[in-house]
């Protein structure tokens, strides 16, 4: 029995333990269509996408060594904004999830990649990967759960320090990379215990250093440099392209897991979890954002949030063909299918970090009033 069962208001009161594993073993049947399927056509699509992005970075660099030109400045910032999302969410992302393992490739494999980001691919995949995906949305185990600057339940225990969070959230935005190489270091736990002197964290500081080092100078140094008279609008140019970047992305994770209606869960509901119950937590933890070809492919199919939750290892453009059948048994099982366009999630999941930043007494007192007013425009 789940935590969730226990609620009174819990979404999954009118499943029985039976009924929880059925849903499980039809969610590995979807999961094994898809194995046995993989071949030649989601081999080129991954090619293709790399291709393409390689090829619109190059461009857009070589455009911007024109960027003293306005039309060359904005065509060249858009191109190399574009490439680096395409990068870091279809391609790093679900390459370094083991995606594409299955085509024995070195050159796109998760043991090889390291992506344009300031976090190292091996850091990255421990707290991702690892971490998140089997803790998902777990208060206390979960570190993607408001990063460790944010309250996100209402059971949280709230103070003062969280009246900044929306300006926590917005500057974390703006600066994503770095705030989830951060992250990954587990740097503020690790200064707390201060374990500055600690070999293995003074390592992974030096990685993830030298990986922003280089970064950096190629972004903000060489590139610019190779523009000559360009150099400050190319310089320009770079930043913009990461802060268009870091704001999408960031963007687009807070709309798979943050919105209103996805569901937290406590620290020791997962004691004895099975396979269907992981399953389940997968399902009411995640939020999709609904939309286009063009939606899915930007966001690194995690438009398809749930599904990846419950299946992170599949090729990313599967989703959108197995959602249809993910979202039939949400119905049939009598579950929430949580999605929306892209808008709506975003706003929902920063009135939900603003609405959090209060204490509960003060929300509470707030829904009384709304509550009150609603009567009174009633009888009214």
């Amino acid at each position: 029995m789940t935590a969730l069962q226990k609620k009174a208001t819990s979404p999954i009161a009118h499943l029985s333990e039976e009924d929880i594993e059925n849903l499980g073993r039809e969610l590995d049947a979807i999961r094994d269509g898809v194995l046995a399927d993989r071949g030649e056509r989601d081999a080129a699509y991954i090619r293709r996408v790399i291709t393409t992005q390689r090829g619109l970075e190059a461009a857009s660099r070589l455009v911007l060594l024109a960027s003293l030109f306005p039309p060359a400045w904005l065509l060249g910032t858009t191109g190399l904004a574009v490439a680096k999302i395409l990068e870091n969410m279809e391609i790093g992302h679900n390459v370094m999830h083991g995606q594409w393992d299955w085509m024995r490739d070195k050159k796109i494999h998760s043991t090889t990649w390291e992506w344009d980001n300031a976090s190292p691919a091996d850091g990255w995949k421990h707290s991702h990967n690892e971490l998140h995906h089997t803790y998902t949305n777990v208060l206390g185990k979960d570190g993607d759960l408001g990063y460790g600057i944010m309250r996100v339940d209402e059971d949280q225990p709230w103070h003062p320090f969280h009246l900044g969070q929306p300006l926590w959230n917005f500057v974390n935005a703006c600066f994503f990379q770095y705030g989830i190489a951060a992250y990954d270091l587990q740097l503020g736990k690790n200064l707390r215990k201060d374990r500055r002197s600690d070999p293995k964290f003074r390592a992974r500081v030096g990685a993830t250093l030298r990986k922003i080092g280089r970064q950096a100078s190629r972004d903000y140094l060489i590139h610019p440099l190779l523009s000559g008279i360009s150099a400050p609008t190319t310089l320009t140019a770079n930043l913009t392209a990461n802060l268009v970047r870091n704001l999408w992305t960031h963007s687009v994770i807070m709309c798979g897991h943050f919105p209103e209606g996805v569901e937290t869960f406590e620290y020791h509901s997962i004691d004895g979890e099975t396979r269907g119950q992981w399953y389940l937590r997968q399902m009411l933890g995640s939020a999709n954002i609904s939309g286009g070809n063009l939606i899915h492919l930007m966001s690194g199919n995690l438009s398809f949030q749930i599904e990846h939750h419950l299946f992170p290892d599949l090729p990313s453009n599967r989703y959108q063909e197995i959602a249809p059948k993910v979202a039939e048994l949400f119905e049939r099982y009598g579950l929430t299918y949580t999605a929306g366009p892209l808008h709506r999630q975003v706003a929902s999941a920063w009135r939900k970090v603003i609405r959090l930043s209060l204490p509960n007494d003060l929300l509470r007192s707030g829904n009384d009033q709304s509550d009150a007013s609603e009567v009174v425009a009633t009888v009214a």
